[in-house]
């Protein structure tokens, strides 16, 4: 046997050891036994890098550092689920479901929601290429040197799987684990973690991966996304997942009927305590992945898809004051302040109270025993009052009636409960708040600057609006706290950058009430330009698809007042994009006006998104199930069967990427 061949072989033992012990927990070998074949082949290999393998057992140990973690954009986006609380949700999700696909033979997939981070893993011809974290679900950050440690993540995947594929996962620290990782922090002197949840979340992110191999993570996998795979529903993936050497928890079940879903969620709110890993309700998904891809997405989460979240944890403690939070709208939330108190594995010291209202309906007075609970498990909130515990002592609240940054006289809406600040070009809040918009991610994604840099910006008095951004210069904020030259000449370059975004980004950046990034997209292409948009009349502006009579006002007011309308004045003399490009103006027209198509299946010519795009480029509506409103399915290959018979049973036209192309040619 040649050296490659030993290498080879020691590879595919440590592999076969490994499952055996980290996902079967069945171990074959003494642990001495394993960690002398690992030390042979760590040997061999250094001997001889060039049979170096980025998937070899070795790197299980870590060894790699990672100063900047790279942001990567998901190709499937991960999309985040809707949420309910009682059976009723259920029931009008199941009512939704039914009306919305071609049978009614379909089942239900239930599986517990791991409390842990999102992870999606890409394997190309079976071997991990990429480890991205879940981000804001359209792009996060590469970790893959760190994901290589976890034990329970193959890295070389067994049997027959898809070529090319994305799977989804949560990363987890088990109980037992974690409390380990307490007792020896606590006997090294250090603070104790506070919940699993976030230590595995964190882990993810540590620059030493050697250290993140020192940590019993653990990774469960839910989900995949392929173009190539031969599997027809979830329980079959979850089955064909385990083959391929991943752990999959034994608590999946389908469920043939909502009352076996409502089963199997009671079972699981009394038996999780037992569980080896924390969980915080029930995912339930149809089955059948042709009836996945009929129901199709909102904008933020699939319709085919639910979590049921368990009644979450309350704890009692006291009121001590109401202070209150400006933001960039002007819009005046009230915040409690707490007592500490520790909920679900954090400590939390503030929760919304959300307006006026809430504070009179819950009648909360300062001093109050109240109960707190964290709504999703996430954001803090007060849902009640002990009154059995009121004293004489406590103070009734009286809501603010001037702003609290700037002392302005706030104002009331009849139909709005909330209050707001009216001095939108002089309230400090107001101010860093609508650069802040306008610098994220979704919006002009700008690099080198964030929420800290626009505060230090502000406060130094170089800034007060988002146009003055592109008038700065790098020695106007070299010397500023943490803004060294390289920090300074990274943020210039990320603004001139910024010049380039389409148009449609800048108009969600320019912070119009209710013109979120959907409804910004449809008015870039309604008008094709910011001086058309600023001139349209309410009728030419309800009369683009799905902008009622709300934005309609909004996108009205903004444009009348002189401050934003001489702000484009100024972005245009940067050079930003204010009208729809050359090319974008080239690829759109209004031969498929008014007509609604559904995209299904694998083309050759065009990816599934540049399909969308073009049809949206044509003046029609792409939609994500068929109904009788449907004029045309673009079907590809492996489009499922359930579609296909659906689109036939109501008439609609099946036409090929071929056949749409000659229509928009």
């Amino acid at each position: 046997m040649n050296i490659k061949q030993q290498i080879e072989e020691l590879r595919a033992q440590l592999r076969a050891h490994n499952y055996q012990y980290y996902v079967l927990d069945q171990p074959s070998i003494s642990d001495f036994e394993f960690d002398m074949l690992l030390k042979q082949l760590q040997e061999l290999e250094a001997q001889h890098p060039e049979f170096y393998d980025p998937n070899s057992p070795t790197v299980r140990v870590g060894g790699e550092v990672t100063k900047n973690f790279k942001t990567v954009v998901h190709t499937h986006r991960m999309y985040s689920l809707d949420n309910s609380y009682d059976r009723q949700d259920l029931l009008d999700w199941q009512a939704r479901i039914v009306k919305n696909i071609s049978d009614d033979t379909f089942s239900f997939t239930c599986e517990l929601k791991y409390d842990g981070a999102s992870i999606n893993l890409t394997y190309e011809n079976g071997q991990l290429i990429r480890a991205v974290t879940r981000g804001d679900g359209i792009q996060g950050d590469e970790v893959t040197a760190n994901i290589r440690t976890i034990k329970t993540i193959p890295l070389s995947l067994k049997g027959a799987y898809p070529a090319s594929m994305e799977l989804r996962g949560e990363i987890i620290l088990p109980l037992e684990g974690f409390q380990k990782m307490n007792q020896q922090r606590i006997s090294e002197g250090e603070e104790p973690y506070m919940n699993p949840r976030n230590t595995a979340s964190g882990s993810l992110k540590l620059q030493d991966s050697t250290l993140v191999a020192e940590r019993p993570l653990d990774c469960l996998i839910y989900g995949i996304a392929s173009e190539d795979m031969n599997i027809e529903n979830q329980m079959s993936f979850l089955q064909a997942a385990k083959q391929w050497g991943f752990k999959i928890p034994d608590t999946a079940k389908e469920c043939k009927s909502i009352e076996e879903v409502f089963d199997f969620v009671d079972y699981w709110d009394a038996a999780r305590h037992e569980l080896p890993y924390e969980t915080d309700g029930v995912v339930i998904k149809v089955n059948s992945f042709a009836h996945q891809e009929e129901l199709g997405y909102t904008s933020k989460a699939p319709r085919w898809a639910i979590a049921y979240k368990f009644k979450a944890e309350q704890k009692s403690t006291i009121l001590e004051s109401i202070s209150y939070q400006v933001g960039r709208t002007g819009a005046i939330t009230p915040v409690a302040n707490l007592k500490p108190v520790l909920l679900a594995g954090t400590i939390v010291k503030r929760a919304s109270v959300h307006n006026e209202d809430q504070i009179k309906k819950l009648d909360l007075r300062i001093g109050d025993a109240v109960f707190v609970e964290k709504g999703g498990e996430i954001i803090p909130k007060i849902v009640g009052v002990d009154l059995s515990m009121r004293s004489d002592s406590t103070t009734a609240i009286e809501f603010i009636h001037q702003c609290p940054e700037c002392h302005t006289a706030l104002t009331k809406q009849e139909g709005d409960a909330k209050h707001y600040c009216p001095n939108t070009y002089g309230c400090p809040p107001q101010i860093t708040g609508r650069i802040e918009h306008f610098i994220s991610r979704k919006a002009m994604d700008i690099d080198g600057i964030g929420a800290e840099t626009v505060q230090l910006l502000f406060q130094a008095g170089l800034i007060s609006t988002y146009a003055d951004l592109y008038t700065l210069r790098a020695e106007d904020v070299m010397g500023l706290d943490r803004m060294a030259e390289k920090s300074a000449t990274n943020m210039i370059e990320g603004i001139e950058a910024s010049k380039q975004k389409p148009f449609e980004k800048i108009l969600f950046a320019l912070g119009i009430r209710f013109v979120g990034e959907t409804v910004a997209e449809k008015l870039a292409m309604a008008f094709k330009s910011i001086d058309a948009l600023a001139t349209a009349t309410f009728d030419d502006l309800i009369a683009v698809d799905e902008i009622g009579e709300r934005i309609a006002k909004s996108v009205i007011e903004f444009f009348e007042d002189l401050g934003n309308t001489m702000m484009i004045e100024r972005l245009k003399t940067y050079g930003l994009q204010l009208a729809l490009s050359e090319e974008k103006l080239k690829s759109q027209s209004d031969v498929l006006k008014g007509k609604v198509f559904v995209v299904s299946g694998v083309f050759s010519i065009y990816s599934r998104d540049e399909l969308k795009s073009l049809i949206k480029d044509n003046g029609a509506k792409v939609s994500s199930s068929i109904s009788s409103k449907t004029d045309y399915l673009v079907a590809g290959d492996n489009m499922g069967p359930s579609k296909r018979q659906k689109a036939e049973s109501l008439g609609v036209p099946i036409i090929s990427e071929v056949e749409f192309q000659e229509m928009i040619q």
